[in-house]
């Protein structure tokens, strides 16, 4: 388990929920280094703190050496990326973003031969299977319906394919990196609130739950300090919504 005095690698850190994550991760004193485009992106409140270290690059043309030495001393890593909600950030380049950027850091991760496994929590959705048709709510229409948006929308099978890469390729028994991935449901603004974490599905994509960004944030912080939670999810694949409509299904989590 990564101790508070290890650092937390965050890539994705001025995103909408990234920027969430990584302020709350400075609240609790936990050393981040974030790789990001643009700096000027970055929270306001966050800049100037001194447990925070930022590399202004394109994470995808970093050369093998730099991204090791970035991430040599990280007990954990947090990828919060995604594509950006517009024509150009669904249908433009790189259209295998989340893939790309998954796979490089857990493979630099492997060639570091780290003495202790480095977390790696990657924010997905649930438009994302748990492989072997374990979300067992998910019919056989959905399961069609998501099929063709993977087709259609490169965001879709990104995400996916990321997630299989965890799942299938890196596995869970490797030595050197142990992952979570997080799957919120439709994502909400609001303040940090009681949430529910289901090891499946709680709702259809069709008639979905809503999850506070803070939400999750709080919760991949909690993955990265608190030993118990991540012993409870390493190599699973969280569903995270407000508790306002799930607390019947579930015990909440209060912050």
């Amino acid at each position: 388990m990564m101790s508070t005095q290890q650092i937390v690698l965050i890539v994705g850190g001025t995103g909408r929920t990234g920027r969430r994550v990584l302020k709350q991760l400075l609240d609790r004193g936990i050393p981040v280094r974030a790789i990001v485009r643009s700096s000027g992106k970055l929270p306001s409140e966050v800049v100037g703190n001194p447990n925070l270290t930022v590399i202004e690059a394109n994470l995808l043309s970093l050369d093998d050496f730099e991204l090791q030495r970035h991430l040599r001393g990280c007990g954990a890593v947090i990828s919060c990326l995604g594509h950006v909600i517009s024509l150009k950030g669904v249908f433009g380049p790189p259209r295998d973003l989340v893939t790309r950027a998954t796979t490089r850091l857990c493979r630099a991760i492997e060639a570091m031969r780290p003495t202790e496994p480095v977390q790696f929590i990657l924010m997905s959705s649930v438009s994302v299977n748990r492989p072997g048709r374990l979300d067992t709510r998910r019919g056989s229409f959905e399961r069609a319906f998501l099929a063709v948006l993977c087709c259609l929308v490169p965001p879709a099978k990104d995400n996916q394919r990321a997630t299989d890469f965890l799942s299938r390729t890196l596995g869970a028994d490797n030595p050197f990196v142990q992952w979570t991935v997080v799957r919120p449901d439709s994502l909400r603004e609001g303040d940090i609130t009681q949430y529910t974490q289901h090891e499946g599905l709680v709702s259809s994509l069709f008639k979905a739950d809503s999850t506070n960004m803070a939400n999750v944030a709080h919760f991949m912080c909690e993955l990265v300090t608190n030993p118990t939670t991540w012993a409870d999810w390493q190599g699973q694949f969280p569903v995270v919504v407000n508790a306002a409509r799930s607390e019947q299904r579930n015990g909440c989590q209060t912050p």
